[in-house]
């Protein structure tokens, strides 16, 4: 699966929010009825909540366990697998964003949130905080940004 580009969605009061169609399709493909699409979120910093599907989320629980002595693995599975939630994708293709992740995001319960695609995963902002974030990484990066945009304009 690749995820790409920025999408607005507007929570509803009960925090859900309904998902693009083609994020849908990737998530929830013709042909597996019957079958209950979950993705798995987790907070990540500044503040966003990261999005995976299931199939990733192994991948990262795999790859990152692989790298850790037992001690380290135990403290991960504590302070990072155990702060990580559920959601179903929901018949009318809504994800429920916990309460304790909505105050994570500072959002209130009728408000927008911008879902960015990450390639393999994607991040949930607060419009306001992403924004913020957009500018910071600009500035900071500058000389890098000018590097990345010479590398796509010659493709």
């Amino acid at each position: 699966l690749m995820f790409a580009g920025e999408n607005f969605c507007k929570l509803d009061e009960k925090g859900r929010f309904l998902l693009p169609p083609y994020i849908r399709d990737l998530l929830c493909p013709e042909g597996q009825a019957g079958e209950k699409a979950v993705v798995f979120l987790k907070r990540s910093e500044p503040t966003c909540l990261r999005t995976y599907t299931l199939t990733e989320w192994t991948s990262v629980l795999t790859k990152t366990r692989a790298r850790l002595d037992e001690d380290q693995s135990r403290l991960f599975m504590h302070h990072v697998v155990s702060e990580t939630s559920t959601s179903e994708i929901d018949k009318a293709g809504r994800i429920l964003i916990p309460g304790k992740f909505r105050k994570h995001l500072n959002l209130a319960d009728d408000q927008e949130i911008v879902l960015v695609g990450m390639f393999e995963f994607l991040e949930i902002w607060n419009p306001v905080d992403w924004r913020r974030r957009l500018a910071q990484m600009e500035n900071q990066h500058e000389a890098s940004m000018s590097k990345i945009m010479d590398i796509l304009d010659r493709r």
